[in-house]
């Protein structure tokens, strides 16, 4: 329990309302404190960038064993991933996914990725009018990671379906987890199972890790997890990333001008969209001692709610966090963590996004809402369930 200075806030951070629309909820823990005991869940939450970044890069006394989401009994389930690991055990899992997924792996990736996107992009341009999230965001990863990995065909159709039930499992036992938990157990053991040694296409990431465990690097039961991992860490970021892309930029048609007449802002853009909309919006921490923030004392053994989201529209941190703004280059936001737990997949993310948007660049001249957005609520994922638009044509200048 908080000390008798600890601000306490009644704040539901995983409440309908809230999760569709976190900011206010956000700012009013960042003013009540650096580190705030949310009294709904008996837990702790950083809502501060600062906070929330020292903390993700200490992992010594904010611990992943056991605690990356909120219940316990999901987090023993969780027990010896990469998510749910430190270091020494996380670095050796870790290096496994690197061979893949660090920049220089993901060099050699680059032309097909955005030949893989200009075929999908004159696709749904060809159209006029699409949903940006089914037709674009969803298809473009999934094909990508999924060919990667070296998954057969018939593996593919449950592959989103887990994953958003797994981020599901993060939060405390709602309706959301309570519903989404059968549904993560029984399609990540159809997907292992799918994803056997016989069955994945040879030269993929998944081929790979059965090499890594026949070296001995990894042991066999560890195949499984890192397989799981690939799957989680290269989608529902990237998925995320791209529907909030084409949002913002169908909301700031100016932004998507600019972008259009130079070309060198497109990180920056893509940075941004992170920051302004991050993917991840919490994931939870447990302290290994007592730990003082900002002379607020969190008592050893504390739950304690990183809130990426929250951090990233600081204005402690940013000038005007609330306006979007593609100059801004926010390299340094918390959207895929930080630290030795800062997301895998962040590099293909970017590949990808990238790749989508130079595309789009290249063939639509404006981005118009072709009906009301339709926001899909998980735990602690933020994203778009449907996003209609109508796109008018015309080469980049």
């Amino acid at each position: 329990m908080p000390t008798t200075a600890a601000p306490v806030s009644d704040v539901d951070i995983f409440a309908d309302d809230v999760l569709t629309d976190p900011y206010p909820a956000y700012a009013e823990l960042r003013e009540a404190g650096a580190a705030v005991c949310l009294e709904r869940y008996d837990c702790w939450a950083l809502p501060r960038y600062e906070h929330v970044r020292a903390a993700l890069r200490d992992h010594e006394r904010f611990s992943s064993v056991d605690s990356v989401g909120y219940e316990p009994s999901l987090n023993e389930a969780r027990r010896g991933g990469v998510l749910a690991t430190d270091p020494p055990e996380h670095d050796v899992l870790r290096s496994v996914l690197s061979e893949s997924l660090a920049p220089r792996a993901l060099a050699s990736l680059k032309d097909d990725i955005g030949r893989r996107a200009t075929e999908l992009v004159e696709s749904v341009v060809a159209r006029g009018s699409f949903d940006a999230v089914s037709d674009l965001a969803r298809v473009f990863p999934l094909t990508v990671v999924a060919d990667l990995i070296g998954m057969p065909l018939h593996a593919r159709d449950e592959v989103l379906v887990f994953a958003d039930a797994f981020f599901n499992t993060f939060g405390p036992l709602n309706e959301r987890t309570t519903a989404s938990v059968q549904v993560s157990e029984r399609l990540l053991d159809e997907l292992i199972s799918m994803m056997n040694r016989d069955d994945l296409a040879p030269g993929g990431w998944g081929e790979a890790l059965y090499r890594a465990a026949d070296r001995g690097v990894i042991g066999e039961h560890q195949v499984g997890r890192l397989l799981r991992a690939y799957l989680v860490a290269s989608m529902d970021t990237t998925i995320n990333a791209i529907s909030s892309a084409l949002w913002l930029f169908a909301e700031h048609p100016t932004s998507w001008t600019a972008l259009r007449a130079d070309r060198t802002l497109l990180r920056s853009a893509f940075e941004e969209v992170v920051r302004f909309e991050s993917p991840v919006q919490t994931f939870f921490r447990r302290t290994t001692r007592a730990v003082e923030i900002d002379g607020v004392t969190i008592p050893a053994r504390a739950q304690v709610a990183m809130l990426f989201g929250s951090a990233n529209r600081d204005p402690r941190k940013w000038q005007e966090p609330d306006r979007f703004d593609i100059t801004r280059a926010p390299t340094d936001h918390v959207g895929f963590g930080s630290g030795v737990h800062a997301c895998a997949g962040q590099g293909l993310a970017r590949v990808e996004g990238g790749a989508i948007l130079s595309a789009l660049l290249d063939q639509v001249e404006v981005i118009q809402l072709d009906g009301p957005p339709r926001r899909h609520l998980n735990n602690v994922i933020r994203g778009l369930e449907s996003l209609p638009v109508t796109v008018t044509t015309g080469a980049s200048r």
